[in-house]
């Protein structure tokens, strides 16, 4: 979504012209289908209600900067710096590391759009995430999507530019409901019904341990090699899981899902780690052994509730509250 703004004011002799741009971005949530969806597999995916916004002031008069500041879902900086505008080089800020990934976006946008950047005097930029920095839900992607609306440029040649993967969070940025996403290898996705009418027995449970994608992809790539028939077998689980009406259906293809990814990764599932005991059926989400679950449960919220919070996990929230 973009919204342009112009406001001016008569200031000593010349007239001082300020452009805002304000953007949105969609969080994400990965059904099914992660690692093989890399690889062609076909993933269900879904929006989230929290996501990102980007504002943009242009201003003539000022030097020839671009001063950032992000701030997370309570309104404070994590984040502040200033950029050269002309090459979006990292000049100064309060974390490096961040000045530097930022200054590879601006680089990668002025290579897509050699005009990015190159009018206006100085930029003003501010990113206001509406969820936890640490859960998961796609700071890097938000951003990327907000960027190239601003830049003009393809977001998936954006991603590829610079964090990389499949490029199903970028879909779901600017998504109004379900995806179905595949990349063989350009990305295709469509938006899909997708409102389960079990949905009130859902929830997604955070682990409390943020998850770097990079690694599980990583990860991945090093222990897969063998693949075509378990993306069949993981596409054949998106599809069906788009169109069961029972409960037991949907958590027997949970069980398959994990199955799949926990035995060709050698790692153990969520619930044997944290939730043996529990009554429903449990899926890690995204990169694994972190960020969210899916949990079904045929108990009250309360109840549900309960459970998590007694074993540490204090953020479970219901389908709705979180999908779009």
């Amino acid at each position: 979504m973009l919204n342009v703004i112009l406001e001016h004011s008569n200031i000593q002799t010349f007239k001082h012209t300020i452009i805002k741009f304000d953007y949105k971005a969609n969080g994400k949530l990965l059904l099914s289908g992660e690692y093989f969806v890399l690889d062609g597999a076909l993933a269900l995916a879904v929006p989230t209600k929290q996501g990102q916004s980007m504002t943009v002031e242009a201003a003539a008069g000022f030097d020839h900067i671009l001063e950032w500041e992000s701030l997370d879902n309570e309104g404070k900086t994590w984040f502040k710096g200033t950029f050269d505008k002309n090459n979006g080089v990292y000049i100064k800020g309060t974390d490096k590391p961040t000045g530097q990934r930022l200054q590879q976006i601006f680089q990668a946008a002025q290579t897509l759009n050699l005009q990015f950047l190159r009018e206006g005097e100085s930029y003003k930029v501010s990113t206001h995430l509406d969820f936890p920095k640490n859960w998961g839900l796609g700071t890097s992607s938000t951003l990327i999507y907000n960027l190239a609306q601003w830049a003009t440029v393809d977001a998936f040649e954006l991603l590829d530019m610079t964090f990389g993967g499949s490029g199903y969070d970028i879909a779901c940025a600017g998504a109004k409901g379900a995806i179905t996403f595949y990349k063989t290898p350009v990305p295709h996705f469509e938006e899909v019904f997708f409102d389960p009418i079990f949905k009130s027995q859902l929830y997604f449970v955070y682990l409390t341990k943020k998850q770097n994608s990079r690694d599980g992809i990583a990860r991945y790539r090093n222990l897969v090699k063998e693949k075509d028939t378990l993306i069949q077998d993981i596409t054949a689980i998106t599809k069906e899981m788009q169109t069961v009406l029972r409960l037991e259906d949907f958590e027997r293809l949970i069980k398959e899902h994990e199955a799949i990814v926990s035995s060709t990764l050698n790692i153990a599932r969520a619930k044997r780690l944290y939730f043996k005991d529990f009554w429903g059926e449990i899926k890690s989400l995204g990169a694994w052994g972190g960020d969210f679950v899916l949990a079904t449960s045929e108990k009250s919220a309360t109840e549900t509730r309960k459970y998590f919070n007694d074993r540490g996990f204090d953020v479970c929230l219901k389908y709705e509250d979180l999908v779009l």
